[in-house]
Order: structure tokens, then C-alpha cells, then sequence
């Protein structure tokens, strides 16, 4: 009877909002409710139609464009943040804060979208589709981060990992013209990276940050050096074929949807077959429990007979293998050819949405998707000519990060053994 008494207790303790983030939530809501009128509502023409697009040419079925009357949409806006603003103000939504503020986030986002497209036209399918294709290798590099961490080993080689994984899929592919080759060799690639990772992290013990350094240096290096010297000299070094467009039957032609997710390439459709793996496995598999107990306490971990070297090898390793399959979107699944540094930082905007997706597959997905919408919004304002900066579109998610990061939006939970090496007694 106690145990239970004192469950109830903690669970009620758990839910409870404190009075300090209950105002704080509030008085954001309502900043951003006063941001859709000031910055937004006030700046549109009266009779401005904002036409969004919800198909593209190639689509069987073509649908209107969505036409809705500018300015009175963004009063409504603006009214539904602050009535949710004032709710979280007076009593609060408790444990159901986080999916209000992202329902608000997320009226703001379709406010921004709709000042923007005021008396011109945006599709959003073709907003969408960008935004899951550019979202692929940051998710990606998010799961390498997630299978890493979550052992216990950091690794900041992640883009390094993607860079040579691209260089060597366009190399392989161009040469024997099979882009599963091509693959295969840039997942090789990334294990082979990672082992040389793990084997200075977790054998020699060398402070992880600097070994991800050096393997970030050097596939800088060594990729640019090969590309210049022969990839950029002999064209047919540097013409791989590309894995294209599959529909799925029947699912793609459901109206906006099928376009978006039925139709792509290998890597979307296995970065969610990722994501539904590594979920399952990491939380509801004896292999997960394994793995986040080594990262959580190694100690305890070797007690119960766990083999804490061999799992954070493993672990490593497939993160690595991950990150050689990052790599190879960019040459086989996008650009059909490989320049020197073109993942321009992925990996490290992977470790980003890693952290903010709070170190779970379905997190860091999110977080991809929100790096990824920033980066596709930055090219459609240009088309649009809205004077905004593209660069102020594209540190929004970074922001947004550091905002998670100071246990604004909930508090993260970094794996308590994260970067320290495991001494066996």
C-alpha cells in the first residue's frame, strides 16, 4: 500500500508543471501570438490571397491550389496562440506543455507561410519533398550519433564518416557503373573509419573529441586530395549512376501524401526503416537494454556479465556504417557526382538534431525534419523575394537547439557515461 501511495506521489510530482515554466510557456505563447499580428498581419494587404499549391506537374492528380485570405487568416492565428497563451498562463496544460507549444510553434511556422505567400503562390508539396530529402542525412547522422552515444562513446567523426562515405560511393559506382557497389563500399567505408574510431577511444582510452578530430581532418584531406587529383581530372571517375525515383503502387497516388512520402528514393524509404528499427531496438530489444546500460553505467554493466568493450565496438561500428550511408546519399541519391567537403557540415548538424531529438531515433527525426524545413525555406523565401537573410532562416533550428539545450522545452538526458572511457577492474 505504501509502494503504491508513494508512486502515486512521485507520478503526480512528475506531471506537475512548475509555476516558473507555466509563465515563462505563457508568456511565449503570447510573444509569438503578438509576432503574427505586429510583424505579420500588419505588413499584409486587406484583399491579398496567399495561394499554396498541393501537387506538382508530375502528380496524376492535380488538386486546386489552397487559396486562403491573408490577413483574416493571420488574425485567427494570431487569436488561437494567445488564447493558448493565456490557458498556459492561468492554469497551465500540465504534462500536454510540450505538444501545445509545438501545435503554437507550429501556427507561427503557417503564419510565417502565410505573410510570405500574400498575394503570390508557394506549393507546398514541393516544400515538403525538399524538406524530407534534405532532412535524410542529417536524420542519418543523427541515428550514427544516437548509436554511438547511447554506448557511451562520443563521436564528432560523423561527418568525416559521410565525407569519405560520398567519396568513395562516387569513386566505386563510377568505376564498375553498379550503384549497390557503390553503397556498399561507402557503408565499408564508415565501419572501417568507426573501428579505427573505436580503437582509440575505447582501447587506448584517447580523449574522444580529439580522435573524431583527427578523422574528420584527415578524410578532409585525403577526400580533397583524390577528388583534385583524379576525380576532377578524369570526368569518368566522377559519374556514378543514382538510385531513382520509386513509387510506391496505390500509396502514391493518394492526393499531397503520396507525393511526399511514397515517392523517393532508397535512402528515404531506409532512413524510416531505420528510425522504426533503432526505436524498437533500442527500447524494446535485449540488445537496446544492453547498449544503454553500457552508456549508462559501464560498471554495472561488466558486473552482470555484459562484455562492455565488445558492445561499445559493436555500437561504434554500426554508427559508423550509418554514417558511410549518410555519405553515399549525397553522390548516389542526390547530386550524381562527388566535390570536395559537399556534406558542408551535415554530420555536425546531425549531432545537433541528436541532441535536440533528446537521443531517440524518433527525436532526432524531428529535429532533421525542423534542419531540413529551415534549409528548404531559405531557398523558397529567395524565389518568393522576401528580404529575410537566408542565414536567419538557417540558424533558427540552431536556436531552437540551444533553447533544448537549457532545459526550456524539458530536460535532455545525455547517457550518464557519455565519453568516459571504461577501465576494467
Amino acid at each position: 500500500m505504501a509502494t503504491t501511495t508513494n508512486s502515486q506521489m512521485f507520478h503526480k510530482t512528475f506531471v506537475r508543471e512548475s509555476p516558473v515554466r507555466q509563465r515563462v510557456m505563457g508568456v511565449f505563447f503570447l510573444v509569438l501570438a503578438l509576432s503574427i499580428w505586429f510583424f505579420f498581419a500588419r505588413s499584409v494587404d486587406g484583399s491579398a490571397i496567399a495561394s499554396f499549391g498541393l501537387s506538382t506537374f508530375q502528380a496524376k492528380t492535380q488538386l486546386d491550389p489552397w487559396n486562403l485570405p491573408a490577413l483574416n487568416t493571420l488574425y485567427v492565428l494570431a487569436v488561437v496562440c494567445a488564447i493558448l497563451g493565456g490557458i498556459q498562463l492561468s492554469r497551465g496544460f500540465k504534462k500536454y506543455t510540450n505538444a501545445v507549444l509545438a501545435v503554437v510553434v507550429g501556427i507561427f511556422v503557417f503564419g510565417f507561410l502565410v505573410w510570405a505567400t500574400a498575394g503570390k503562390s508557394l506549393n507546398l508539396v514541393g516544400l515538403f519533398n525538399t524538406t524530407l530529402s534534405k532532412a535524410v542525412p542529417i536524420t542519418l547522422g543523427a541515428l550514427s550519433g544516437i548509436l554511438c552515444e547511447r554506448s557511451g562513446v562520443v563521436n564528432i567523426a560523423i561527418e568525416g564518416m559521410m565525407l569519405s562515405g560520398a567519396m568513395v560511393s562516387a569513386l566505386v559506382g563510377s568505376i564498375t557503373q553498379n550503384a549497390w557497389l557503390g553503397l556498399f563500399c561507402a557503408v565499408l567505408t564508415g565501419a572501417v573509419l568507426a573501428y579505427v574510431h573505436g580503437i582509440f577511444s575505447i582501447k587506448y582510452k584517447t580523449n574522444q573529441i580529439i580522435s573524431g578530430t583527427v578523422i574528420n581532418i584527415f578524410a578532409t584531406g585525403l577526400t580533397s586530395y583524390i577528388s583534385a587529383k583524379f576525380m576532377q581530372v578524369y570526368p569518368a571517375l566522377n559519374n556514378p549512376p543514382t538510385f531513382g525515383a520509386i513509387a510506391i503502387p496505390l500509396l502514391a497516388d493518394i492526393p499531397v501524401i503520396g507525393e511526399i512520402f511514397f515517392v523517393n528514393n532508397l535512402f528515404v524509404f531506409a532512413m524510416f526503416i531505420f528510425i522504426v528499427i533503432l526505436q524498437i531496438g533500442l527500447f524494446q530489444t535485449r540488445w537496446g537494454l544492453r547498449v544503454r546500460a553500457v552508456g549508462e553505467h559501464p560498471k554495472a554493466a561488466d558486473t552482470l556479465g555484459i562484455d562492455v568493450f565488445k558492445t561499445r565496438y559493436t555500437s561504434v561500428i554500426l554508427g559508423g556504417m550509418m554514417a558511410g550511408f549518410a555519405g553515399a546519399y549525397f553522390t548516389l541519391g542526390s547530386a550524381g557526382r562527388f566535390d570536395e567537403v559537399m556534406t558542408a557540415g551535415r554530420g555536425f548538424i546531425g549531432l545537433a538534431a541528436m541532441i535536440f531529438g533528446n537521443w531517440i531515433p524518433t527525436g532526432g527525426f524531428a529535429a532533421g525534419l525542423l534542419f531540413g524545413f529551415a534549409d528548404s525555406l531559405a531557398s523558397r523565401m529567395a524565389i518568393l523575394g522576401i528580404a529575410i537573410p537566408s542565414q536567419f532562416l538557417l540558424m533558427l533550428p540552431y536556436i531552437a537547439t540551444m533553447i533544448v539545450l537549457a532545459g526550456v522545452i524539458g530536460k535532455g538526458h545525455v547517457p550518464a557515461a557519455d565519453g568516459i572511457p571504461y577501465e576494467k577492474e
